[in-house]
């Protein structure tokens, strides 16, 4: 921490130290860091339509100062004499120096400049023009990731992206992070997250705040990503952190406050309904379980600690919570120094209960601050030195009890059984073994973590154009290191029976059954912590020759060293190089290439090849479609292959050396034999042959622009993983092998398509619209898991399936009256041997291998995965004057997961001891209503083994719609922001995840879980300002 400290303070100091002014008599302007004193000019910058330009930078050559034009490309600037000269620059316009002369007020016109225009995309290792790109490559703008009010970065990604599939198991404070993937899943044993990349290095993609982020790269096809090598099958995503530019220091400040709520909470019913289902479950009124009086003074609350009625998903969560963002930017630079400081705060309260009379506190919160600062600074002409330092600060906070638990003991205890707390303060449990869901949220300890990381990167740029021009080089060295430290400290209060009467006095009539702990213990408090050096030494060259033919080439050699705590490290090494040429802004053809290696496999197997090469033809820029050219303004096809690697392959590190067992069974020795001696014996044979998984990847793309408005760009896209590793199934005993080995065998092909459209239309000069869309589809299937033979092909085989695919019982849908003959099922229906006899009502499955009995041997797989294979997402944005309106929804579909599993999921199944009710129980089967087309079968107050299998009536789509965002923004106007000296100033309001549509109602579709006991989804409603000056 104190290094930390040491590094930051002063390099946050000194860019400060940037002075920054304005000058209350030019109120017009923006004038900053304004030195110079003479002549004091004016003017106004336009483009060719005579519209002004709001930003442009003019600065005075060779001299200190500058300033910015305001909203009507209006400027004010003093210059020492007329022998000045105005630099004036503007992105997207080509540059213009005018001599001050005899001139006082300037009228200036900017030429677009067609190069500048011509976007560049961030693509491995560099940068390329968008129109020369024909790896399969996707880009977002940073400002499409700043919404929300969740911390994770990776929460914002599902649909916003073309190619990229996320999935947000959980809503809570410091564990929401999405798992996401691109274009799928392919290994059912490594590693299927992408390699993420900020500013160049390997970092985590929640390690950064959105306001951190220039620009955003999704690198898919192998063409994109073979440069990685063995790091590159997952595909890549490339982030760049904000640098400053030339231009008059500028500074932006947006906070925003928001208040959450859960999108779904499990709804149960209360204590009388249940009591009285529980009675219309027995048919024999004499073991009824409650009397009527009871359900009635339990109905009208007569005594709520005798007959309680407790909400217990109310009683361990909390309305809504709150959260707290706010950012910083500050940007600017000359010639010579370019800066950009960010600076970011977050703070959110969880939902989870807590008791504000404790000594200590449960509430589970986050609080977490961030810093970026990125310096560039031209020693010469020629050279550029880049310093990076960035990092963050992170405490969590909750309650010693997992919030997993914590709503499993909500589902777990029945609303009649005792109340929260008594009346008294004393907590009652059911039994010993039984736990209070609110007392272990609130009464058990606490856990507290804290997180820290320091990220650093030195780079130097060298212009060699002296020695050819277009070819440079570059050396970047990048240090992080990362430190966690966590305190449990567990205290139990003392728990009493459950009071069934009240004495004379009125007491409570009850007694202790388990006696906690006075003061908090030191359960447990440890400290881990890794750092990384990374090292990259590259030569580019960029050069056009007779304006027709355009090459470039790269090569480059770079080494990461990443070591965990006392672990042993890891280590990677690598040469990367990329050669495209394009003829006439035509045709293009690019090679690329990795040789990777990785100490995790055995000498002389450590390094691998991996080639890429793509095609592309810009048909737009044809002769031939000139005439049409004002509708079709872009058409470009493209295609690649290659392979590239996954070196993160699981299991244990060095899997080529043989493990030895020291503990092994070993033999008696001497006389009476009654001397034992440990054995020694082989553990896991070592695969000698030990390599990473390879990924042999195609892609065929078309990018389509209509109008200069409409983008469109579809990708079909199709991979072999092989060499996956795994534990081998089909190796004879007689090998004598203690355990089957491992080997690099399995197979799965993965392929799909993926699309996005974007749409831009300026009505007039009030009006504005924009449109967006993404669409993926993703499907892979195993070809080889090393089955018997016995079993491919048959129900019980993974190959043919995908990976994740459910398992189970085939349902026939429910048992009717006629399946039955005197309560016996008839002769040739296949009877169930999975505990319990069945009834009219329960669940009837196929009987898979004919044997007539329906049992575990039955089981087999039964379609559709927990990972989504669609994914996909719509939205835009309105601008009509000063204000302006965004929304955008994402969907997933082609997901499913088996429901319930638990003994008493099944509503009554707990027989009034164990779980609670769902408030739809009413859609069962009954003797009235004896339907196939109900979500519960028959209901009984026992465990239903039969019933509560996993089987294809327990599988549920989990497709859905949500509403991710949507905002409504306004700008005051310019003479209100002119009060304060600001450039603008916009309020907006927003809502997070504010709906759903799906057909699975229970919980949240979205949730990793089988029950819906898990922290919930959450929505939110924010508001919030942004100020730049």
């Amino acid at each position: 921490m104190k290094v930390k400290t040491t590094i930051l303070a002063p390099l946050f100091l000194w860019i400060g130290f940037f002075p920054v002014y304005a000058d209350e008599s030019m109120a017009e302007s923006i004038i900053v860091q304004q030195q110079v004193k003479g002549i004091r000019i004016s003017g106004t910058i336009l483009d060719k339509e005579k519209s002004p330009l709001p930003g442009v930078n003019v600065t005075v050559k060779n001299e200190p100062g500058g300033a910015i034009t305001d909203v009507d490309g209006h400027f004010y600037i003093e210059v020492p004499n007329k022998q000045s000269v105005l630099n004036i620059t503007y992105i997207g316009f080509k540059s213009k120096e005018i001599v001050v002369g005899n001139e006082i007020n300037f009228n200036i016109i900017l030429e677009e400049d067609v190069e500048a225009l011509d976007e560049v995309v961030v693509v491995g290792y560099g940068n390329q023009k968008k129109l020369s790109v024909i790896g399969s490559v996707q880009t977002i703008e940073p400002t499409k990731l700043q919404v929300g009010s969740s911390r994770s970065l990776s929460n914002n990604l599902a649909g916003q992206l073309a190619g990229v599939i996320a999935v947000q198991p959980s809503g809570e404070p410091g564990y929401d992070n999405s798992n996401f993937w691109i274009r799928g899943i392919a290994s059912f044993s490594g590693n299927t997250s992408p390699l993420v990349l900020v500013d160049g290095v390997e970092r985590s993609l929640n390690d950064l705040d959105p306001a951190e982020i220039e620009s955003f790269s999704v690198l898919k096809d192998a063409s994109a990503s073979a440069m990685y090598g063995v790091r590159g099958a997952n595909g890549v995503i490339i982030i760049n952190t904000k640098r400053g530019t030339i231009a008059a220091p500028s500074v932006n400040v947006r906070v925003e406050q928001s208040i959450q709520a859960p999108t779904k909470l499990p709804e149960f019913i209360g204590a009388a309904e249940y009591m009285s289902l529980l009675n219309s479950l027995e048919s024999d009124p004499n073991k009824r379980m409650f009397t009527k009086e009871q359900i009635l003074k339990t109905y009208y609350g007569y005594d709520k600690d005798l007959y309680p009625d407790v909400d217990w998903i109310d009683a361990i969560t909390k309305d809504y919570a709150t959260s707290t963002r706010a950012n910083l930017t500050v940007s600017g630079g000359t010639e010579i120094l370019r800066y950009s400081l960010t600076a970011s705060l977050y703070h959110e309260n969880g939902i989870m209960s807590s008791d504000k009379s404790l000594p200590y506190d449960t509430q589970s919160k986050l609080n977490r601050y961030n810093i970026r600062a990125n310096v560039d600074l031209d020693l010469t002409k020629t050279t550029l030195v880049r310093f990076n330092v960035g990092g963050y600060l992170q405490n969590l906070h909750k309650s010693r009890s997992g919030t997993d638990e914590v709503f499993s003991a909500a589902f777990e205890t029945p609303p009649f059984v005792h109340p929260a707390v008594y009346s008294d303060g004393t907590i009652p449990i059911a039994s010993s073994n039984r736990p209070n869901p609110w007392a272990i949220s609130t009464q058990n300890g606490y856990y507290r973590s804290g997180r820290s990381k320091l990220e650093s990167l030195f780079a130097v740029e060298q212009n060699l154009k002296m020695i050819t021009p277009g070819l440079k080089a570059k050396l970047t060295f990048a240090f992080d290191t990362y430190n966690e430290n966590f305190v449990t400290r567990g205290k139990e209060p003392d728990y009493y029976s459950v009071a069934k009467s009240r004495n004379d006095e009125g007491e409570l009539v009850h007694s202790i059954l388990k006696y906690g702990s006075e003061f908090l213990d030191h359960s447990s408090n440890a400290n881990y912590g890794n750092q990384s050096v990374y090292l990259e030494a590259a030569l580019s060259y960029n050069q056009t020759f007779n304006n027709r033919h355009m090459v470039d080439a790269l090569l480059l050699y770079n080494q990461r060293s990443y070591d965990w705590g006392d672990i042993q490290p890891n280590r990677t090494q690598g040469i990367a190089g990329r050669f495209s040429y394009t003829f006439d802004r035509r045709y293009i053809s690019e090679f690329n290439f990795g040789y990777n290696g990785s100490e995790n496999f055995a000498k002389g197997k450590r390094f691998g090849f991996f080639p890429s090469i793509a095609l592309g033809w810009l048909v737009s820029e044809e002769q031939f479609m000139e005439p049409i050219r004002n509708v079709i303004s872009k058409l470009k096809l493209r295609a690649s292959v290659g392979t590239v690697g996954n070196d993160n392959i699981g299991g244990r590190r060095f899997a080529y050396i043989t493990t030895i067992n020291s503990k092994a069974n070993g033999y008696n020795w001497g006389y009476t034999g009654d001397t034992y001696r440990d054995g020694v014996q082989e553990g896991e044979v070592g695969v000698g042959n030990l390599t990473w998984e390879k990924a042999l990847k195609t892609n065929i793309g078309i990018e389509i622009g209509l109008w200069n408005e409409l983008d469109f760009q579809l990708d079909l896209f199709k991979e072999r993983r092989t060499s996956i590793f795994m534990q081998r199934a089909t190796i004879p005993s007689q090998t004598g092998f203690i355990n089957n080995p491992y080997a690099n065998y399995g197979k799965v092909d993965n392929k799909g398509l993926d699309l996005s459209l974007n749409y831009n239309k300026r009505i007039n000069k009030d009006w504005n619209i924009s449109v967006r869309g993404t669409f993926t589809y993703a499907k892979n299937t195993i070809i080889e898991r090393d089955e018997p033979e016995s079993v491919k092909g048959t129900y019980r085989s993974i190959t043919g399936h995908s990976i994740n695919t459910l398992w189970g019982l085939q349902a026939l849908g429910l048992y009717t009256d006629d399946d039955f003959v005197d309560g016996k099922l008839k002769e040739g229906i296949p009877v169930p041997q999975l505990g319990g006899e069945v009834r009219p009502g329960d669940i009837k499955y196929r009987d898979m291998n004919n044997d007539g009995y329906i049992t575990s041997a039955d089981e087999g797989y039964i379609g559709g995965t927990t990972d989504p294979r669609i994914v996909y997402g719509f939205g835009g944005n309105i601008n009509f004057r000063n204000w302006d309106m965004s929304f955008f929804f994402q969907g997933s579909g082609d997901i499913y997961r088996i429901i319930g599993g638990s003994d008493y999921f099944i509503p009554g199944s707990g027989a009034g001891v164990l779980g609670n009710v769902y408030t739809n129980y009413t859609d069962c089967w009954t003797e009235e209503n004896p339907s196939q087309d109900v979500f519960w079968p028959r209901l009984s107050q026992s465990t239903n083994t039969n019933n509560n299998r996993a089987s294809t009536f327990w599988k549920k789509n989990m497709s859905f719609l949500r509403l991710k965002t949507l905002e409504i923004g306004y700008s005051l106007p310019k003479n209100v922001v002119n009060k304060i000296s600001a450039k603008s100033i916009r309020l907006f309001a927003s809502g997070n995840n504010l709906f759903y549509i799906s057909k699975f109602k229970l919980w949240d579709p979205e949730l990793a879980t089988s029950d819906g006991l898990k922290y919930p989804s959450m929505r939110s409603l924010m508001l919030g300002v942004e100020v730049n000056f």
